[in-house]
């Protein structure tokens, strides 16, 4: 019996995305390379770059990525969210190849939100990294882009996990990375904060200085904390409603519930959780993916 067509869906979750590289990279290590990797917000950005063949080079730089960096990366609007993406996305096509997903040894698709309508866009064709940035745009944080004449927002809004996108594209096996679970409650730029040195320290006063302008004067929860508690609470519920309708074959969790939204600074960690998650069920996904069984979805660690 031939092996089923295997396929990766990797969720939203902004700066815990990371981890998505660590399990990519995992995969590649074991010898189990998707056939078909569908993804969601920063699920899209990571899974293009790893069906574009950069990799390596892409975790390398990110693992550099400090707090000035990051808001180096930021073009400020008021204009549909509070970052354009322009500067950011720019960034990357400058330092990364973007070909066209259909001239791609894999097949990718990506997921946004219709802005008029509320449906939900599977986007597979034309440059790897518009379809990724499609994709992208929180609500409140980066801005909405056109495509096909309408506006389109982050896929996070209707499917968080893209299982079905993934099994739209061919894909008979998926493993899923959900990065929404253990969220609700955590903040955009303040939760969960161990003890550092002193230029760590350094980095994040720097940050919550700039978070800072964006603070209330009193006890109420700032603009950031509503919006990252909002997207939290709104994809933790999706998420859960769509994996029940439609699971995966194998599913893992990163354990990153001290990562806020924004902490794109510390992609070492995540990597490392990525990697970790595959590598602890190695076997049993080989096996899995390799025998094709019946779905039955290996859970989380």
């Amino acid at each position: 019996m031939s092996e089923p067509c295997f396929g990766v869906a990797l969720g939203s979750g902004s700066a815990r995305g990371w981890a998505h590289i660590g399990v990519l990279q995992e995969l590649d290590a074991i010898g189990l390379r998707p056939q078909v990797v569908a993804g969601t917000s920063i699920g899209a950005l990571v899974g293009a770059v790893y069906v574009s063949g950069q990799t390596e080079a892409f975790a390398e730089w990110v693992r550099k990525l400090t707090v000035r960096d990051v808001f180096g990366l930021m073009d400020f609007t008021l204009s549909g969210g509070v970052v354009k993406g322009e500067k950011l996305f720019g960034f990357f096509q400058k330092q990364h190849q973007n070909p066209d997903i259909e001239t791609l040894n894999q097949r990718f698709v990506s997921v946004a939100t219709d802005m008029a309508c509320g449906r939900e866009v599977w986007i597979d064709k034309g440059p790897v990294l518009a379809a990724a940035r499609i994709s992208c745009a929180l609500p409140g944080v980066l801005r909405p882009v056109q495509h096909e004449g309408r506006w389109m927002l982050d896929g996070g809004l209707v499917n968080p996990v893209p299982v079905s996108a993934a099994r739209a594209a061919g894909a008979e096996l998926v493993l899923a990375v959900n990065l929404n679970a253990q969220l609700v409650g955590r903040h955009f730029s303040r939760e969960g904060r161990a003890a550092a040195s002193s230029a760590e320290d350094r980095e994040r006063g720097f940050w919550q200085k700039v978070m800072g302008f964006f603070e209330s004067d009193d006890d109420q929860p700032s603009m950031f904390d509503v919006i990252a508690a909002s997207i939290n609470i709104m994809q933790d519920r999706i998420t859960t409603g769509r994996m029940t309708g439609d699971p995966p074959d194998i599913m893992l969790a990163p354990r990153l519930a001290d990562f806020a939204m924004m902490d794109f600074h510390r992609a070492e960690e995540a990597i490392a959780e990525g990697r970790a998650l595959v590598r602890d069920r190695a076997d049993e996904i080989r096996a899995r993916v390799r025998a094709g069984a019946p779905r039955e979805a290996i859970k989380a660690r």
